[in-house]
């Protein structure tokens, strides 16, 4: 307010910072895949020359674009120097186990260029990736190309990690001992989980192309004597039987009455106090705050033919209607939450 009680003047500065946000999105993804921060984890400090020559960068703009990623926090810059900040250094160093790029990399290779047709996608309904102009639909493109695949399965990895290392502390494992990954990709779930409980076995369920990837990662782990991955496809075949069942960012892929199946296959494979952990981005309930959530639900938009994101209410009203006794949700880490179906 001002001093004398009137509002403040409209101002259009929100409006031109998130109307030139894909400036600053374009510009990290861009380090990403020229790997500006891994080449500053192995070497240290560079100043703009040696950066840009170890980069392969035209002189011409290279200076604006490290000094553009110092402003938007993803660089520091002392005595001429760049380096990277604690937090690229941490998730953006492709050389550690804590590399988060893997899910921005899709974003940079795949769904940038897709958005540029979002308001055709709201116009038509329609998917606005490969199948808008008679390709294979999302989920053939990346199950049969390897290279595709693995880069799916890593970035969904880095979107799942942090929750599933919440997950893995957050709910009542003392209670189960066994827990089955629906759609698992590398295995960061069950890995989490049987890493912080020695009792917990289990593994991951998905379409066989998948099956080495996810036993790399858990023999890395050192958890192939607890963790086994089962080959199938959720909607052709039966869902394993297990105490707990996840689905982690795999009911927002389908329409309603799939997303309903699901749930139904999986009240159906549970015992009787089994549980099924729904996960992802789940939209608040008065629909105001996840901007995330809501983002994500026009992905689904741009990438499938009747995917959408939905609210906790939502799921919880989904898995009573299939049978669940007891239903609640819980927040686990950023934007992402799990809702709890009780058999």
């Amino acid at each position: 307010m001002q001093p004398d009680g009137q509002a403040s003047a409209p101002s259009p500065e929100g409006i031109l910072q998130l109307g030139t946000a894909f400036w600053a999105s374009k510009t990290l993804l861009s380090a990403i895949e020229l790997g500006l921060f891994t080449e500053l984890a192995a070497s240290g400090p560079l100043d703009a020359d040696a950066l840009r020559e170890r980069l392969g960068l035209h002189p011409r703009s290279a200076r604006d674009f490290f000094d553009a990623l110092v402003a938007l926090g993803m660089l520091e810059r002392e005595d001429g120097r760049y380096r990277n900040t604690p937090d690229t250094d941490f998730f953006l160093d492709r050389a550690k186990p804590s590399y988060q790029g893997g899910l921005l990399e899709m974003l940079n290779a795949r769904l940038f260029g897709f958005w540029n047709s979002l308001t055709e996608g709201l116009r038509t309904g329609e998917p606005q990736n490969e199948a808008k102009t008679g390709g294979a639909n999302l989920f053939d493109v990346i199950y049969n190309d390897p290279n595709v695949l693995r880069g799916f399965a890593r970035a969904m990895t880095a979107s799942s990690m942090g929750p599933a290392m919440v997950m893995a502390s957050a709910f009542p494992w003392d209670r189960y001992e066994t827990v089955i990954d629906i759609g698992c990709a590398e295995g960061c779930v069950p890995v989490a989980v049987a890493g912080a409980h020695q009792h917990m076995r289990g593994g991951g369920f998905d379409l066989p192309q998948i099956e080495p990837l996810f036993n790399e990662y858990v023999a890395a782990a050192g958890l192939s004597d607890r963790l086994s991955f089962q080959t199938g496809d959720f909607f052709a075949d039966e869902l394993p039987q297990a105490d707990v069942l996840v689905m982690g960012r795999i009911l927002h892929d389908w329409d309603l009455d799939e997303k309903k199946l699901l749930l139904q296959k999986a009240h159906a494979a549970l015992p009787d106090g089994g549980a099924l952990i729904v996960y992802e981005s789940i939209i608040d309930d008065d629909r105001r705050e996840n901007a995330f959530g809501l983002l994500m639900s026009l992905n689904m938009l741009i990438e499938t033919t009747g995917g959408f994101d939905y609210t906790g209410a939502d799921c919880s009203k989904w898995m009573t209607d299939t049978g669940f006794k007891e239903t609640y949700v819980q927040h686990l880490l950023g934007p992402t939450s799990m809702v709890v179906g009780i058999k």
